[in-house]
């Protein structure tokens, strides 16, 4: 293992750990790693790094007391309505990593050069999983700004508004021939999704994938017959 990959190791599992660390007390950790919960908590304060074989050993014993989807799930909060807020899970920066971990170990054998979003509030999501496939993060907005002098702008109508929405994108964002993995923290209708994918192939790039944290209804699959690459979401909500 090369020593960039052993760190890269350490730092999920002390991702692991501040994410266990909300569910559990270090006494139960303590139990289920048989590590004191002195060291224990030196390793979730990133105040010293297991050695690469504790490292392994470790990840094989914990990685099973976490289920992402659950994790999210607990984490949207609903109203009286039924309208859900999913900022807690957006601002847990140690579950968001290991979600970013996972979708981008979907994507690493398809040389994704951008990821792809709408601003605002996919970005943090895009971020994340950028950062795991070593991609650039570029996102679509809702006004053209002052400074740049071209844009790649699709119009469209959002099924719960009836008025006309347009996002721009400046055009240095994507190039020809690059491979756009598109993102978003949740979808509902798809229409925002279908104008990022036009975005794409108007920059003569290449859409290779669709993710979101959550889906509303079967708009996943209605997107997944229409489009030929993979269209996914981590939990969906009926």
């Amino acid at each position: 293992m090369s020593q960039l990959k052993s760190v890269q190791e350490k730092l999920r599992l002390i991702r692991v750990l501040r994410l266990l660390k909300k569910s559990y007390t270090y006494e139960e950790l303590s139990k289920i790693t048989g590590l004191p919960i002195t060291v224990l908590n030196r390793y979730v304060r990133g105040k010293v790094l297991p050695s690469a074989e504790r490292t392994r050993e470790l990840l094989q014993l914990l990685l099973p007391y976490i289920n992402l989807e659950e994790e999210v799930k607990k984490r949207i909060k609903f109203d009286e309505r039924g309208f859900f807020d999913n900022m807690p899970v957006l601002s847990d920066t140690a579950l968001m990593s290991l979600i970013a971990e996972e979708v981008a170990g979907r994507y690493l054998d398809k040389d994704v050069d951008k990821v792809l979003t709408a601003a605002t509030d996919g970005i943090a999501l895009g971020v994340h999983i950028a950062r795991e496939l070593g991609a650039d993060i570029v996102y679509a907005k809702k006004k053209k700004e002052v400074g740049v002098e071209k844009f790649y702008e699709v119009s469209y109508v959002p099924s719960a508004s009836g008025t006309v929405m347009t996002l721009y994108l400046p055009q240095w964002a994507l190039k020809k021939g690059e491979n756009v993995l598109i993102v978003d923290d949740v979808i509902r209708s798809g229409e925002t999704q279908r104008a990022l994918v036009e975005m794409t192939k108007q920059a003569g790039a290449k859409p290779i994938g669709m993710f979101f944290l959550v889906s509303v209804g079967d708009i996943v699959e209605k997107l997944q017959e229409e489009y030929e690459f993979p269209v996914e979401s981590l939990i969906r909500l009926d």
